[in-house]
């Protein structure tokens, strides 16, 4: 017995039109609960890395830096989602050129109110 597979091929574009459809379908049917999310930074010096109280002040300043970001985008941090990375040179892949010798805390968020399922962060940057 000899079986056959058919493929149909379709061409790319229909085919990425049809998945970013569906994503746009799967956001609008999430409908008020989806929330965004933004990135807050702080950066510090290296050398006081394993200064815990030093470390939680620069945490404190990127939460800050993230409720200022939230603010201009006309949206609001949902208190008590914040999460934090602290990256130090030698520690991680991240290119630290722009700041060497430096600390860097990031403070992710999720965002409510009108438009925040819009706001993303993305890579370093808030999209």
């Amino acid at each position: 017995m000899v079986s056959t597979l058919t493929i149909e091929l379709i061409p790319l574009e229909l085919e990425w039109k049809g998945m970013l459809k569906r994503m746009l379908g799967a956001r609008e049917s999430a409908g008020p609960g989806m929330s965004g999310t933004l990135f807050g930074w702080a950066f510090g010096d290296a050398s006081r890395e394993d200064d815990e109280q030093y470390v939680d002040t620069l945490r404190h300043e990127a939460l800050e830096n993230a409720q200022q970001a939230a603010a201009s985008k006309n949206v609001s941090v949902e208190p008590g989602t914040e999460t934090y990375t602290v990256l130090a040179p030698g520690e991680t892949l991240v290119d630290f050129h722009t700041a060497p010798d430096s600390l860097v805390v990031r403070c992710t968020v999720k965002l409510v109110g009108p438009g925040s399922e819009k706001i993303h962060a993305e890579g370093p940057m808030n999209g």
